[in-house]
């Protein structure tokens, strides 16, 4: 699976330098990555602008399967300076449970996000934004589960040169005909480390209502700004509880077309 990341991490940087050509003519405004991280920032894409967050993402052990190895895609589109519409989907994953090894699509989800307050340097800018599943491919889902509806409240500032995206999270996760509350919470802090590269460290924290437990990991990335419309990233998560995927890693770019749309 390392060889498969490596060989997507070298059609990435291929694809890097495409787009690269395209968008130095273009005055196309800066992307604003909300992957890899579990945190989502509170600040909204450029208006009348599509971005895609694309990425692949591989997952050992955790208490739903052995291994996970999914594709992942999330589309944004701000159509005013205080809204943005998102759609997030994993339309293929091979798994491994129990032994038995399948591929089945995962779930697709529908959202928006709006801007409560615009903020700017150290005053921070909030957000809030819902997300309904609308639809459920039934692959098996990473620690934190795949909740029928979610509510987050975001923070994201600028702090003596640090960058910090924090989240509230509020879900509704279903199993059968029984529906639990699950409660969450990310803290996301970024700085450059020179030139065009950027550090991020992160810790999050979800309830598990259904194993009575609770799934905790630390994430670190490192991203890349080839371009103002392209960011490369790839990092690794490590899950810190019994009942969390104990391994991710993940390889992924956010690209904005240079071409607006509204």
């Amino acid at each position: 699976m390392g060889f498969v990341l490596l060989c997507l991490l070298a059609a990435l940087t291929l694809f890097a330098r495409t787009a690269a050509a395209q968008s130095a003519t273009t005055g196309a405004p800066d992307a604003n990555p909300g992957r890899p991280t579990v945190s989502t920032p509170a600040t909204l894409t450029p208006v009348g602008y599509v971005q895609f967050e694309t990425g692949v993402l591989n997952a050992r052990h955790s208490p739903e399967f052995s291994s996970r190895f999914a594709f992942n895609e999330v589309i944004k589109f701000s159509v005013a300076s205080r809204l943005e519409l998102l759609a997030s989907a994993e339309p293929w994953v091979h798994y491994t449970v129990a032994g038995h090894t399948a591929n089945s699509p995962a779930e697709v989800f529908v959202g928006a996000q709006a801007i409560v307050n615009k903020g700017e340097g150290a005053t921070p800018t909030v957000a809030v934004s819902y997300f309904h599943r609308a639809y459920d491919g039934g692959a098996p889902e990473l620690d934190f589960g795949s909740p029928a509806n979610s509510l987050l409240l975001l923070a994201s500032a600028d702090v003596k040169g640090f960058h910090y995206d924090a989240n509230a999270i509020f879900n509704e996760l279903v199993d059968a005909q029984v529906r639990r509350a699950q409660f969450g919470q990310s803290l996301s802090i970024s700085h450059p480390i020179g030139g065009r590269f950027t550090l991020s460290g992160e810790l999050w924290h979800f309830t598990q209502p259904f194993l009575r437990d609770h799934a905790i990991g630390n994430l670190w990335a490192v991203s890349y700004a080839a371009r103002k419309t392209l960011v490369l990233d790839a990092g690794f998560n490590r899950g810190l509880t019994g009942t969390s995927t104990r391994w991710e890693a993940f390889v992924g770019f956010a690209y904005l077309l240079p071409h607006r749309l509204l």
